[in-house]
């Protein structure tokens, strides 16, 4: 997605069921990397000379139980899709990101997050996975049958084998309502507990605005019984989102960005409260953030997720450093995770505060390299707290960083030696933290 990470591969398949995928793998003999939506940001979908598995094609729907609201679907589905699927019978996605526009099984990968209330981790809802593994062997993985090989794929980045379908928990459909309104930033972690974190909160973030980043603007989304104000179900795949895209360069380009923000971006979300479809807030489309040119400029996004006592402590080194390196952010925004205690690289080994760090960035390699030395700090200073970074992103942390945010690697590493010895699965990612190879 950056446009930052070109690579030549050997070769570009595209399959459509599961066994192309097994034909695949034992035709190429080689290194193998596995894209989905391709919205990574680091190089987390392409390994140099390899076969690389575009899995978009892999987009069917394999069975809906509206009963059980469960579903299982090829990996190569994008939650939109999903969307589209479940919404006629008034069920909604448990489970997934801010937008719509992400692959099911590279969401997977990533062991995402959005902005459910008391939800966290994707793994949450995750019933069951297929995987073909580097031997063309297709393994059914769930918390009973190779549970361990079930908690390393979720959150795995690619790294152990080629996910072909996933088995999700779904939810209801509800009417829900937005409320905004400003808040202390040291009174957040109160208000979240006391405002938030009750019965019938569905969505909520809270966002901090350039350049003192010091005063949330809290966003909650709770079940209502309130008429609809839209009635449309789903947002259109289609819809033009220039005035979007021309808000967030003025905002981060002009020199009343400042005012720009809050005259349009943040005045809407205080004086509407408007009624709609679950659905209708959960498919976003990433098209209303993309810039309008990335030979210039790219957007990124970091992710650092702090345990909810040294909230404070991080928000304030994340302060200085934004100040003291001038970064050109359009925004930080803060959800909340319950723990993840399941999977090997999980990201919130107790309840955590996530900060999601949204920054414009020029597309040239002497920025990337700048934009290294202070997201390095900012890793610092997570761990620091006890916290963690978020792998989707830039590979600028050092491998000592990694191993220090993600203690159970080694386990991890491990596993992959025994299921994968040749270490034939590959990417960016793990070639930079230690699993990578010469397959």
């Amino acid at each position: 997605m950056s446009q930052l990470n070109r690579t030549k591969v050997r070769q570009i398949l595209r399959p459509r069921t599961t066994q192309a995928v097994v034909e695949a793998l034992s035709a190429s003999g080689g290194a193998v990397c596995i894209g989905g939506a391709r919205y990574s940001m680091g190089g987390q979908i392409v390994a140099l000379e390899a076969l690389h598995l575009d899995m978009r094609m892999m987009n069917r729907l394999v069975w809906l139980d509206a009963a059980r609201q469960r579903v299982r679907v090829q990996a190569g589905m994008r939650w939109r899709d999903l969307q589209a699927l479940v919404d006629p019978l008034g069920l909604a996605v448990a489970i997934m990101q801010s937008y719509s526009n992400f692959s099911v099984g590279g969401s997977v990968a990533v062991n995402c997050h959005g902005r459910y209330v008391g939800k966290g981790a994707l793994v949450h809802s995750v019933v069951a996975l297929e995987l073909i593994d580097a031997g063309g062997r297709v393994r059914e993985l769930d918390r009973t049958q190779n549970q361990d090989l079930f908690f390393a794929v979720v959150g795995g980045y690619g790294g152990l084998g080629v996910v072909t379908e996933v088995e999700l928990e779904l939810a209801i459909n509800d009417k829900i309502q937005r409320k905004a309104e400003w808040v202390a930033l040291a009174e957040y972690p109160d208000y979240f507990r006391e405002r938030v974190q009750v019965p019938g909160s569905v969505l909520h973030n809270a966002d901090l605005a350039p350049p003192r980043f010091d005063r949330p603007l809290a966003v909650t989304w709770s079940r209502s019984e309130a008429p609809l104000t839209d009635t449309t179900r789903l947002r259109s795949k289609n819809a033009d989102y220039g005035r979007d895209q021309n808000l967030i360069w003025a905002a981060s380009e002009l020199p009343i960005g400042e005012a720009i923000r809050v005259r349009e971006m943040s005045k809407h979300l205080l004086e509407l409260e408007p009624v709609v479809w679950r659905n209708n807030e959960a498919s976003l489309d990433t098209d209303a953030l993309e810039p309008r040119t990335r030979r210039v400029s790219t957007y990124l996004l970091q992710e650092y997720f702090i345990p909810e006592a040294a909230f404070a402590t991080f928000a304030t080194e994340l302060q200085r450093t934004l100040a003291r390196f001038e970064v050109n952010a359009l925004n930080v925004s803060i959800r909340h995770a319950p723990p993840d205690l399941e999977t090997y690289l999980s990201w919130a080994s107790e309840a955590v505060f996530s900060f999601v760090l949204y920054y414009k960035q020029r597309s040239f390699a002497a920025a990337d390299a700048a934009s290294a030395v202070w997201t390095r700090r900012l890793i610092d200073a997570a761990l620091a707290c006890n916290g963690r970074f978020y792998l989707p992103y830039r590979l600028h942390a050092t491998p000592s960083q990694f191993r220090r945010a993600y203690p159970r690697s080694d386990q991890w590493l491990a596993l992959k030696a025994g299921v994968d010895p040749d270490r034939r699965f590959q990417n960016a990612l793990w070639q930079a933290y230690g699993g990578g190879s010469s397959a």
